[in-house]
């Protein structure tokens, strides 16, 4: 029997139906895939995420597993490495991005937080479960943590980013009423 999933989901893609099924909407609270999943989300800015998700793997590999200390000393050859690396976004705002977001996450880290601690204290912990109307691009909520991942040197973090990340580490619920995602989680 087939599931009933998101009409997002690709049907042809087998990735992006295990994105879907595993991933998307799954309250995370992992630090090193925070940090990962905000870079990549900045990445996907002006392409689709499937694209990004199908590069996944070059973008774990080409950026050392997202170990924010390691990005964080990125220097000139290193950045030109990225540049030239054809299984990722070759985009010099978005790999410039991903260092200044790495320094950014190593000084919010410094002061003894994390973006686990961050995140979820903007939800109480729990996942907001959305109703039946249509998916926002982005709320109130997600300008403000736009606004205040900003201030803290966050790159690639506008509000429309930060909703599609609130709803890729699960912060947001906001699969359709009739997924199977949805009705498995109640």
């Amino acid at each position: 029997m087939e599931k009933t999933r998101c009409s997002w989901a690709n049907p042809a893609n087998p990735l992006y139906l295990d994105y879907h099924d595993t991933e998307w909407g799954v309250p995370c609270h992992d630090e090193r895939r925070l940090f990962e999943m905000l870079n990549l989300e900045g990445a996907q800015a002006g392409l689709s995420w499937e694209t990004i998700l199908n590069k996944r793997e070059n973008y774990r590999a080409a950026f050392d597993q997202w170990d924010a200390k390691k990005i964080a000393a990125y220097g000139p050859e290193k950045v030109a490495e990225l540049l030239a690396n054809a299984g990722i976004v070759r985009n010099r705002l978005k790999v410039a991005a991903a260092i200044s977001n790495a320094q950014a996450y190593l000084r919010l880290v410094e002061g003894g937080g994390g973006l686990d601690q961050l995140l979820w204290s903007y939800v109480g912990g729990k996942p907001l479960v959305r109703g039946k109307e249509p998916r926002p691009a982005k709320t109130e909520l997600s300008d403000r943590i736009s606004k205040d991942l900003a201030k803290l040197g966050f790159k690639f973090v506008g509000s429309t980013i930060i909703y599609a990340y609130m709803q890729g580490i699960g912060m947001v619920d906001d699969h359709a009423p009739d997924c199977f995602c949805r009705k498995k989680r109640k």
